[in-house]
This record gives C-alpha cells, sequence and structure tokens, in this order.
C-alpha cells in the first residue's frame, strides 16, 4: 500500500503524511488533535468546523525547526458511531496537513481509532488497544517512526491522553487551552 494511504490493517490506524518534515532523528511531540490544534466541536470531520487553537500551527513548526517530529494521536468515535466514514477522516487528514504546510508546519503521521468499545457499530463496536486509554497508537507511532520514548512526550486535552502516555511510557502533559506554541516551549525549556 502506498505510504500516502491509510493504513486500514489492524487496530491502529494511521495516516503518513503526504509531506513528511523529513527531520531526522528520534525525538518526537505526540499530540491531540481535538481540544489541542483545534478546538472541540464535537466530532469536527470538515474544514468548515476546523477552529485551530491559538499558536497551533506555529507550535507545529517551531517543533519541526527545533528537530522534533509530531505525530497526531486521536481517538475517532464520530467514525463508530457512523457519523462520518474513514474516507471521510482520511480526506480531513489530508486538508489539515495542507493547511499546516501553508503555515510551515510538517506532520509524520495521524493515528487514529475508529473504534468505540458500547457505541460502535459493525466491526467498529470493539474494545481495542488502541483507543486512548490505551498506548496503542502511541507504541505504534513510536515503532513504526522509530522513535526514542526517552525523547518524546505528549500534549493532550484528556486524562485518557494523559493515562495512554503514561502506559507507553513517555511523559504526557495535560493542555491549559492557551496558546499552544507557548504551552511547548514551556515543556522543551524556552518559554
Amino acid at each position: 500500500m502506498p505510504e500516502d494511504r491509510a493504513n486500514l490493517a489492524g487496530p491502529a490506524r494511521r495516516v503518513l503524511s503526504a509531506r513528511p518534515s523529513g527531520i531526522p532523528g528520534l525525538a518526537a511531540v505526540f499530540l491531540d488533535r481535538d481540544g489541542v490544534l483545534n478546538r472541540d466541536l464535537d466530532y469536527v470531520h470538515s474544514s468548515d468546523r476546523f477552529e485551530p487553537v491559538p499558536g497551533a500551527a506555529e507550535a507545529i513548526a517551531w517543533l519541526n525547526a527545533i528537530g522534533r517530529k509530531v505525530v497526531f494521536v486521536t481517538n475517532q468515535a464520530g467514525i463508530a458511531r457512523g457519523y462520518y466514514s474513514e474516507e471521510q477522516f482520511v480526506a480531513f487528514t489530508r486538508w489539515i496537513e495542507d493547511w499546516l504546510a501553508a503555515r510551515g508546519a510538517l506532520i509524520e503521521a495521524t493515528y487514529y481509532c475508529p473504534h468505540h468499545p458500547t457505541a460502535g457499530t459493525g466491526s467498529y463496536l470493539l474494545a481495542c488497544g488502541c483507543r486512548k486509554p490505551q498506548p496503542g497508537m502511541i507504541r505504534a507511532g513510536l515503532a513504526d517512526l522509530a522513535l526514542d520514548p526517552a525523547q518524546c512526550f505528549l500534549v493532550g486535552d484528556q486524562p485518557t491522553d494523559i493515562a495512554a502516555a503514561e502506559a507507553a511510557g513517555i511523559p504526557g502533559h495535560l493542555f491549559d487551552h492557551s496558546n499552544l506554541l507557548d504551552f511547548v516551549r514551556r515543556l522543551v525549556g524556552t518559554g
């Protein structure tokens, strides 16, 4: 399967970036999407509902500039509930990549969980190891991108994000819904 297509095999799904950063090394920042990159407006899956948090693109561009890869990890229960399809999610992910790239910010991949243990339909009704607070998406990113957990951390807006990070062996930081650039600069120690 070409790398610019969604990998739908196994429980941890991923969309590899169409234009990865090319940053060498083992360091990365994992970001939750809804609530960290954009305002969480419930089941955001199209550009007309996308509202970036302050400093979102700037934070990713800055992380790129200091040699950190950026990887999204996002629960997508809207797929499980039938609100939108995986194809719509992948198309929206590509739109986000374009939006970020136009602002000088690049990501390596987006890992997503389309499952829900109680509200899913069909094959999406699944208690899986990728839905946060489980660490499957983070572990997949660490392995796929050959990252060093000691050089990685996660920024999320929910306790489940932090629990997933801890279970994957990396620090997790609860985003305070301020300016994302200021927040990550403080975490890295230059803010």
